[in-house]
């Protein structure tokens, strides 16, 4: 199994503590569990938290089970939901190829079984909501080609991309989009390096090794904010200033932002985990009736979403939103841990 970054311990979101929604229908729909594939980070944490909101805003009873990063426990854990006869499984699979058995039996006893986050294409699913990670790191080129401009006054210049580890897909993702913007730019040079286990501390000896190589870098992009921290470490050591070399992350981590704010970074994509959260809401109803969606694009939560129909079944793409010094507090990046205030309204 690869390492994501979600895997790795992250800085806790004390304020998601306590969100569980007051605006409970009178009636409920039924049960929902959600399996998380771990709680070692604050990024499944908080997507729970956020889903059982808005779940219960619309009627339902949303229960989550952590599967420990552990494939064996969490097909066990679906193994027993069946027998419980929910009204819907909402999965963050620990391995998409593992899960597989567990959600074809889910759905032959006609569970609705939505795939969150983490995608699962070997097998037929009822709906799934991811980030648009490709889309993401065009996003990121675009703004490292923007805070190139804006510094230089033309388009040139050193870009160091930090990667994630090489076998997160998250990473791969972030990666192709990324290098589809600089790549082949004549007057701009792409230096890529990995950060093996998502580990900080190479982050931060790359970071280090490359500014000491390469002591004209102009902008960093770290696939996450949460090696932020070990790269303004490293910029530190070089004698930079805070802005000297400028910097953005590519997930909306709560580290990345903590940077922003202190002026070492200057931007960030955001994952869009909040409007993730929101579209399984959205569509919940109809899923549940066995009605169809249609394809479409639909606004969540300001950003533009694609819904297609592929093999594999409803697909949701959502891209990221970009986030400076002057939106980093908006209740929508979800490392802020604030639940946006807005109405469930149904999609698709």
């Amino acid at each position: 199994m690869n390492f994501s970054r979600r895997q790795i311990g992250g800085l806790a979101l004390a304020a998601v503590a306590g969100l569980a929604s007051s605006r409970v229908s009178a009636a409920s729909k039924g049960k929902v569990y959600f399996l998380i594939p771990d709680s070692g980070g604050p990024f499944y944490p908080a997507s729970a938290k956020v889903e059982a909101a808005f779940l219960q805003q619309i009627g339902y009873e949303m229960i989550t089970l952590d599967g420990g990063n552990k494939s064996d426990l969490q097909l066990n854990q679906i193994d027993n939901i069946i027998n419980l006869n929910p009204t819907a499984i909402v999965l963050a699979a620990v391995d998409y190829d593992a899960a597989v058995p567990g959600v074809e039996k889910a759905r032959a006893a006609g569970i609705p079984v939505i795939a969150f986050d983490r995608e699962i294409k070997s097998t037929k699913l009822d709906f799934t909501s991811v980030a648009g990670t490709i889309e993401i790191g065009r996003i990121a080129g675009d703004e490292a080609i923007r805070l190139l401009k804006e510094r230089k006054g033309s388009l040139k210049g050193k870009v160091l991309q930090i990667m994630g580890d090489p076998g997160d897909s998250y990473v791969v993702g972030l990666a192709k989009g990324f290098g589809e913007k600089l790549a082949g730019l004549p007057n701009v040079t792409l230096i890529t390096k990995p950060t093996p286990q998502w580990e900080p501390t190479n982050a931060g000896s790359t970071a280090q090794n490359q500014l000491q190589a390469n002591p004209d870098i102009d902008v960093i992009f770290y696939h996450s904010g949460y090696l932020a921290s070990a790269v303004q470490g490293a910029l530190e050591a070089a004698g930079k200033k805070p802005g000297e070399v400028m910097c953005l992350d590519g997930d909306g981590d709560p580290g990345g932002l903590a940077q922003i704010r202190a002026g070492w970074q200057q931007a960030s994509v955001a994952q869009p985990m909040y409007a993730q959260a929101l579209a399984v809401a959205e569509v919940l109803d109809k899923l549940v009736n066995k009605q169809p969606l249609n394809v479409g694009t639909y606004q969540v939560l300001g950003l533009d979403a694609a819904l297609t129909i592929e093999s594999w079944g409803p697909y949701f793409k959502i891209p990221g939103k970009v986030v400076t010094k002057q939106n980093v507090d908006d209740p929508d990046v979800w490392g802020n841990g604030k639940i946006p205030d807005v109405k469930v309204t149904p999609i698709g």
